[in-house]
C-alpha cells in the first residue's frame, strides 16, 4: 500500500495512538483499526484505512506495517 520515505508515521495501537518518528526506539506493537496518517518529507499527508495488524520498528530505523 505504500513503500517510501516518511517523515512520521501516526497510527493507533493497542496501548493508544503513537506518532514514529526517525531514530524511534525499536518496538514491536498490535494495530487497531483506524487510519494510518503518513507524513511524506515535502509535508502531505497520505492517509491509508487500515482494519488492524502489527508494527516493527527495527534497530536500523525501518518501519513495517502488517496490516488487514
Amino acid at each position: 500500500m505504500f513503500d517510501g520515505e516518511a517523515s512520521a508515521v501516526n497510527l493507533k495501537t493497542k496501548s493508544g495512538e503513537i506518532t514514529i518518528l526517525n531514530n524511534h526506539r525499536p518496538i514491536v506493537s498490535i494495530l487497531e483499526r483506524g487510519e494510518v496518517k503518513i507524513t511524506l518529507p515535502a509535508g502531505k499527508l497520505e492517509p491509508i484505512a487500515i482494519s488492524g495488524g502489527f508494527l516493527e520498528m527495527s534497530p536500523a530505523g525501518m518501519l513495517t506495517l502488517l496490516v488487514d
